[in-house]
């Protein structure tokens, strides 16, 4: 799972992030407002962490601006004010979470855990890309009527894609969602599993879904 956390407090920051990855997260970190806008516009993260008063644009601006692009990627925001009106502000601003300074790092796991599987929940059990049919819980793909057997890899791919249908999404993303347990972004394999998959997607069918974008990457459309 990866995150993005943005702390000023350089000392804390380091704290929490080392406690994170001690925890198997994967951790971006960012120490002013815009740093952190620019890795959010830039990668795709599982959850982001916000303080509220970084600099050059606050914690509660950078929710907003996130939430404005359409992104509805869970955010828990960390504050040292803990005043009603802060935590009313923070979730007004589109936070899904908000917890006070000082905190135990247990808590921090626990509410990463709650926002994260609140998210899951809310994952629809099929995902649907013109004639293409994608069963979660079945594990099951079809076009049409037709059946279509893939791999668990081939599987995941497949799920990433359509949850993130429309958009072209790069090879080194994929490394990083699908291929966690290979670090090589320069690996052909990609590119070999994404060819068996548009294969078994598109071969016979007189739209395509299923197409490569010349050196960014790959997309799912109807």
């Amino acid at each position: 799972m990866r995150i993005l956390l943005a702390e000023d407090d350089r000392h804390l920051l380091t704290s929490i992030a080392r406690g994170l990855r001690e925890a198997s997260y994967d951790v971006d970190q960012a120490t002013a407002g815009p740093q952190a806008l620019a890795l959010a516009q830039a990668n795709r993260y599982d959850v982001i962490i916000l303080d509220v008063l970084l600099p050059g644009m606050s914690g509660l601006q950078l929710c907003q601006a996130i939430r404005e692009r359409g992104d509805r990627v869970p955010i828990l925001m960390l504050t040292a004010l803990d005043a009603v009106e802060h935590r009313i502000a923070g979730l007004d601003a589109g936070a899904d979470d908000y917890l006070t300074k000082p905190f135990d790092f247990g808590e921090l796991l626990a509410r990463l855990r709650a926002i994260t599987r609140r998210r899951s929940d809310r994952t629809p059990s099929r995902l649907v890309i013109g004639d293409l049919v994608i069963d979660h819980e079945r594990h099951t793909v079809h076009r049409g009527t037709r059946a279509i057997t893939l791999t668990a890899r081939e599987f995941a791919l497949l799920v990433y894609l359509a949850g993130n249908a429309g958009r072209v999404v790069s090879r080194a993303e994929l490394m990083e969602q699908v291929w966690d347990d290979n670090p090589d972004r320069y690996s052909n394999i990609i590119d070999v599993y994404a060819s068996r998959l548009r294969r078994k997607i598109d071969d016979g069918e007189s739209v395509s879904l299923f197409a490569t974008v010349r050196g960014v990457g790959f997309v799912l459309r109807a």
